[in-house]
């Protein structure tokens, strides 16, 4: 049974459009930080134009993400785009430079919240505490992971869960197993 998909999922544009409202920035604001028109954002945002590698490099900086978010169109099958995820298809983001890979379970980031498959490797640790304009919860798979949130220091494991609301905070994995959980996050910040 094939389904409608909502023009304003699984695009480029979509994407670009939710990652701008989700920081705040109007489409002339963000025109402005590119140096582009007002005319040409709106088309690249409706999938009428198509952005430059370099376009999408300015992009992803002013925007605050990797670039390789902005590659990661989904290649569903069309009845399940919009909807489904394939353990092989998520969408990696940024790099593993901490000892942390994320991927993307959302199949694009047109919802208010985003969730996320993320992979602490064994001794590893954030560089710099962080603090940002959102609302997570992190839900521990396998493994350890040492947390301060705010002032408060925990250490969590399997089945364990933690709520973040706009607080700094850290992580580690001191162990020597790899730490495995799913995060929700509102609004998406990817």
């Amino acid at each position: 049974m094939l389904h409608n998909v909502p023009q304003d999922v699984q695009t480029l544009g979509a994407d670009l459009r939710a990652l701008r409202k989700a920081r705040g920035l109007t489409l002339t604001e963000m025109a402005e930080a590119l140096d582009r028109s007002v005319g040409w954002l709106s088309q690249v945002e409706r999938d009428k134009s198509e952005p430059t590698i370099s376009d999408l490099r300015q992009i992803a900086k002013v925007l605050g993400v990797p670039m390789s978010m902005l590659f990661g169109q989904s290649s569903a099958p069309a009845h399940e785009q919009g909807y489904v995820v394939r353990s092989g298809a998520r969408r990696p983001m940024g790099g593993s430079e901490e000892g942390l890979i994320e991927e993307l379970l959302s199949p694009d980031l047109t919802d208010d919240f985003e969730m996320v498959h993320s992979t602490f490797a064994p001794r590893s640790s954030m560089q710099e505490p962080t603090m940002r304009p959102t609302q997570e919860v992190g839900y521990v798979i396998s493994g350890r992971l040492e947390l301060r949130i705010g002032e408060q220091s925990f250490s969590v494991g399997p089945g364990d869960s933690f709520r973040i609301r706009g607080e700094e905070y850290h992580w580690a994995n001191p162990h020597d197993e790899a730490c495995v959980a799913i995060w929700v996050i509102a609004p998406p910040v990817y």
